[in-house]
């Protein structure tokens, strides 16, 4: 829930005690009001301001990464993962640029679209880039599941077959088609509107009404959960290889102790990839179909706010605020994908591995010092045994 939400609660509670008072007090009133309404909206305004910086500073810093490696990297295996990789990372860099800086300035005109956006083609924008965008991410990342789990499962038809035109060529087709979904309504199939609190647009999932609108909602909320479903088949199938593969391999040399150290790395960065989307996309995708399912759309809080006499307005107040926050979830996505697919690999799952280790054999050394020290003990109680026995001759 945003700040603002308090603010607005305020706001009319204010003005309804200012009409029953005189003129000099209602207008005291009115001017506080205008004060707690710019502070809140300072607040606010941070939620975008840090989420924008923070995405840009991560996927920044993934871009030059993998450029760098790819530039030095000679197989094609890695340079299409590298593909994919600089690839999501620009498709979030680039869904940060131009959403922000929408959604910053609507907070700074006082949460009024109208004031940026008078002719309603802005909000229009705003959401062919959250559609395309969101499901280029999600997308992407079920591609490079795919890649990784035929890798794994299928190395040498993956490596005649999987050339790096051919992963670029995936990857255009990708835009594309995404780029192509988001821009129906400007075919007259569904509708963009401002949504709860209204600093941003979306897809309408309750106005039956409007021509193709319940299919594109609906659509966009199926392409995005099957999106998921993918990524956690394919990551799933891609552990199982890789563990299978590691007991094939275990021993003492040094080659399979450095595929073991590969593969707890990569299992690990499969999980926390898969945590990641289930926890950033899966509140938003259920929700679009709930709320399409009960006829509920994000921009009718702002009539329930004027309605107190509206029946279910508490549930759809409630509905929004839930929309709000998952639209924020999958957001944060953008900001979380560059760290669980690159930048965490090359920082913590190594610092983690090392540690493991450390403790293992930390746990290994203490079981050989308790032994040599329990020998010890009872080396000087084995000796005076032996003195204290009788001598033969």
């Amino acid at each position: 829930m945003m700040n603002t939400d308090g603010c607005d609660s305020r706001h009319g509670l204010q003005i309804s005690n200012g009409e029953m008072l005189d003129f000099n007090v209602s207008k005291s009133l009115r001017e506080g009001n205008d004060t707690k309404n710019s502070s809140c909206g300072s607040v606010s305004v941070g939620f975008p301001i840090t989420m924008m910086i923070t995405g840009m500073v991560g996927n920044s810093l993934a871009l030059m990464l993998v450029y760098i490696s790819y530039k030095k990297k000679e197989n094609k295996r890695k340079k299409s993962f590298l593909l994919c990789i600089g690839s999501l990372a620009l498709t979030d860099l680039f869904g940060q640029l131009l959403t922000s800086p929408i959604v910053i300035s609507v907070y700074r005109a006082d949460l009024k679209w109208e004031r940026i956006d008078s002719s309603g083609n802005l909000c229009a924008f705003f959401g062919v880039c959250m559609t395309t965008f969101g499901l280029c991410s999600l997308f992407l990342a079920s591609a490079m599941a795919i890649e990784r789990a035929l890798a794994i499962t299928n190395p040498h038809w993956y490596s005649n077959h999987m050339k790096t035109s051919v992963t670029k060529q995936t990857l255009a087709v990708i835009w594309c088609l995404v780029l192509l979904f988001a821009l129906l309504p400007t075919a007259g199939v569904g509708q963009y509107t401002r949504q709860w609190p209204g600093t941003w647009c979306f897809i309408s999932t309750g106005d039956r009404k409007v021509p193709g609108n319940m299919f594109f909602a609906i659509t966009f909320a199926v392409l995005g959960i099957f999106s998921l479903l993918v990524t956690l088949f394919c990551n799933v199938v891609t552990i199982r290889g890789l563990i299978s593969r590691c007991k094939t391999k275990s021993g003492t040399s040094q080659s399979s102790k450095q595929w073991e150290r590969l593969t707890t790395e990569t299992v690990i960065q499969l999980l926390g990839i898969m945590c990641v989307l289930l926890i950033c996309w899966s509140p938003l995708l259920v929700l679009m179909l709930r709320m399409v399912s009960n006829q509920v759309s994000s921009h009718d809080c702002n009539a329930t706010a004027v309605s107190s006499n509206h029946i279910s307005s508490r549930d759809v107040h409630l509905d929004c605020n839930f929309f709000l926050t998952a639209i924020r979830m999958a957001s944060l996505n953008q900001i979380l994908d560059p760290w669980v697919y690159l930048l965490l690999r090359e920082i913590l799952l190594r610092k983690f591995c090392i540690v493991a280790n450390a403790v293992s054999n930390c746990s290994i050394e203490e079981q050989k010092e308790t032994q040599t020290a329990l020998d010890a003990l009872n080396k000087p109680k084995q000796d005076s045994i032996n003195l204290h026995k009788p001598q033969c001759g």
